[in-house]
């Protein structure tokens, strides 16, 4: 009489999610040997059936009553057929990384970690080791790491480019209450998600920053817009001057900005006008450059074509004036 075989996951790393025992022929008393953190799911036909805890089993139609009653198993069917996979219920962590579009258009890049442990094991079977042939730890990796960036992708999607990098945090937060939906229909509890860096392209990184600076999201798409006009006119050498002429300063001009109320309109000392400020008309212009006369939107302090400072700061209260002020507008000491 040839010896039951006793079936047991040996010496697994801290690293592997699951084993499948490499014979599909199971004898009737095999024992199955379960570790602590472990669980063995028998599976046949793409579908998870009885799931053995930790300790030491003997197959049986007790113990296997589901798979049992599917084939019409009986103890005198030696042996029957199926596979028995263990499943590791310890947290893993993974990687991922990727990159979307933003409601706004800009290309964002992403990469993290995230810890993950299963839950369901017949439910992780069934979608993840039938569903998608991930039969050892590297295949679950990387089906796991595909299936967060896909998810991760949908959900930042729904965000612009300055709400990921000022709001981080809550972003990264609402994108895990949403991915841990998806995790839940493979059987997964998704521990956590860190985002260990966001970034975008350089054409964009400098965009955020003068949006960030100016507060003025119209200004930054003319002054794109007039790059691309410049771009298209370069390819046509010779239309270029003459429409270059007609159609490049205005679009260098600043938009007009937005009239307040009257209940919010400010009051103004009368007299002229000092360093792009509009006196009386409570209406704030673009501040010019004093060097190169470029005029630059309502409160930079640096010129934005050639760097010059464009406030005076006064020695007596430190109020910051317009460059060619020659007195301070909050105390009315002079300026040198």
């Amino acid at each position: 009489m040839s010896r039951l075989p006793v079936i047991e996951w040996v010496n697994p790393s801290e690293e592997d999610i699951l084993w499948r025992y490499p014979v599909e022929e199971i004898p009737w008393g095999s024992v199955v040997v379960v570790h602590e953190y472990e669980v063995a799911v028998f599976f046949r036909d793409g579908k998870a059936y009885d799931v053995l805890g930790p300790g030491r089993h003997v197959i049986s139609t007790l113990n296997i009553p589901i798979i049992s009653r599917a084939y019409n198993l009986v103890y005198s069917t030696t042996p029957f057929r199926a596979n028995i996979i263990f499943v590791s219920t310890k947290q893993f962590q993974g990687r991922f990384g990727g990159q979307t579009q933003t409601t706004d258009l800009a290309p964002l890049k992403y990469h993290g970690a995230f810890w993950f442990r299963v839950k369901d094991a017949v439910m992780f079977v069934t979608e993840v080791v039938g569903g998608q042939g991930a039969y050892d730890t590297p295949s679950v990796n990387n089906f796991l790491r595909g299936y967060l960036n896909e998810n991760m992708m949908k959900y930042l999607a729904k965000y612009s480019l300055a709400e990921v990098f000022t709001n981080l945090d809550r972003v990264s937060g609402e994108v895990k209450l949403e991915i841990i939906d998806d995790f839940g229909r493979l059987g997964l509890e998704l521990i956590d998600i860190k985002f260990e860096g966001v970034d975008t392209t350089p054409e964009y990184r400098d965009r955020l920053f003068w949006l960030r600076q100016t507060g003025q999201a119209t200004y930054v798409l003319q002054m794109d817009t007039t790059k691309k006009v410049a771009q298209e006119l370069g390819k046509s050498p010779g239309a270029a001057v003459g429409a270059g002429f007609a159609i490049i300063p205005p679009l260098m001009q600043p938009p007009p900005p937005a009239q307040p109320t009257q209940a919010t309109q400010p009051t103004q000392p009368s007299g002229g006008q000092a360093g792009g400020v509009a006196v009386g008309a409570g209406v704030q212009e673009g501040v010019k450059c004093p060097k190169c006369g470029f005029v630059n939107p309502p409160g930079a302090k640096f010129c934005m074509n050639c760097g010059t400072k464009l406030t005076k700061k006064c020695p007596k209260c430190g109020h910051e004036n317009p460059p060619n002020a020659k007195f301070c507008l909050n105390c009315g000491a002079k300026l040198e």
